[in-house]
């Protein structure tokens, strides 16, 4: 049978679901004081808060924050260096809504383009593209943001770019690689996780085989979910089945997730990009994290087109950082609710739709 969100067969399945958490939590924690499980995604955070599933699991089961909200782990110098290219004459800086707000050493995107700085919002790099053929004239730079799940589309874009022979087109890479990330979290000291929901929209394109070196390795349960209110139930129902009987990589999204993944959008990819190091916003220099230009492509790469000037990083006291690794939850942020809010933020996981705080703020605090 199958039930619509919101009807009465899909909330009986809910509450069916959460009573079986429940009483595996409370089966498990006979031997241990708690169980923590990181949800990878900012989607998921967002649904975890949105469908109130963080207050009605057993709180001996801690659902914490991981660093899978790309807006979030975008650096400081990172947005200080698009602002700055924003200021360079005749160059029109392109860009996801969700950027426009993040702060950076110096004030935003929204800010530099109150100032009377060209910055669009649009929603694809495409969109970015087209801007860029009817002008013809200024320089179009797309911010490069995001995951494995917009790294392709935005390689789609550069590659009609070059077969359509628009020169006034570039990219600011920006990307971020998920697998190297949970790499780093696996192997640090002070992160202590006993399961990973992973992200449903990166899987869809990497598949799961990516995962594997989480339980071979680590001995981390780990599973694939989706997004709505059953899915991340089931999720972490598997997750604890697995604390109890042995980790693997489980796929709760097999509707839209497949262990090869996407082969085409990958070979999209690996066409104009390749892996290099990066740094996250709170969480340091990872390797093999980001993407970088092909030398074949490099001509496409707003930091070959363009003099980048960022300055110096001025530190705040935003903990974005150790909420991306759950070390701790937003509310125990000093900043969180009082100096941080929607419309005052201090920290990219207060602005961002997928961010941890934001969702904190939204649904529970």
């Amino acid at each position: 049978m199958t039930s619509s969100p919101g009807s009465a067969a899909d909330t009986r399945l809910v509450r069916s679901l959460l009573d079986e958490v429940n009483l595996k939590t409370e089966a498990l924690c006979r031997t241990r004081r708690q169980i923590n499980l990181m949800e990878v995604c900012g989607t998921h955070t967002m649904a975890i808060s949105r469908f109130g599933i963080r207050r009605a699991v057993d709180q001996r089961l801690r659902l914490l924050s991981g660093p899978g909200c790309p807006v979030c782990v975008t650096t400081q110098q990172e947005i200080d260096g698009a602002i700055s290219l924003a200021q360079a004459k005749d160059v029109v800086l392109v860009t996801f809504g969700d950027m426009m707000r993040v702060p950076g050493s110096r004030g935003s995107l929204e800010q530099a383009k109150a100032r009377g700085r060209d910055v669009r919002m649009v929603y694809s790099a495409l969109d970015a593209l087209s801007l860029a053929a009817e002008d013809g004239k200024r320089q179009f730079v797309f911010l490069g943001v995001g995951f494995e799940t917009t790294a392709p589309t935005v390689a789609a874009a550069v590659l009609t770019a070059r077969d359509r022979g628009i020169e006034n087109f570039s990219v600011l890479p920006m990307f971020k690689l998920i697998p190297p990330a949970l790499k780093m979290i696996a192997g640090a000291a002070r992160v202590s996780i006993d399961g990973l929901i992973l992200p449903g929209h990166v899987s869809t394109v990497i598949g799961t085989e990516p995962y594997r070196f989480l339980p071979e390795k680590h001995r981390l349960p780990c599973c694939v979910t989706g997004f709505e209110s059953s899915d991340v139930i089931q999720g972490i129902l598997v997750l604890l089945d697995q604390i109890e009987q042995g980790p693997e990589v489980a796929n709760q999204y097999r509707r839209c997730v497949q262990p090869q993944g996407n082969p085409e959008a990958r070979r999209v990819m690996d066409t104009v990009f390749e892996p290099v190091s990066a740094r996250w916003r709170g969480l340091g220099r990872i390797p093999g994290s980001g993407l970088a230009f092909r030398k074949s492509f490099a001509r496409f790469d707003a930091r070959e087109r363009f003099t980048l000037k960022p300055g110096p990083v001025r530190k705040t006291a935003c903990r974005c950082g150790d909420v991306m690794l759950g070390i701790i939850v937003p509310p125990e942020c000093g900043l969180f609710g009082k100096g941080c809010t929607p419309e005052t933020p201090i920290g990219p996981c207060m602005v961002s739709s997928e961010g941890a705080c934001a969702a904190y703020y939204k649904y529970d605090r």
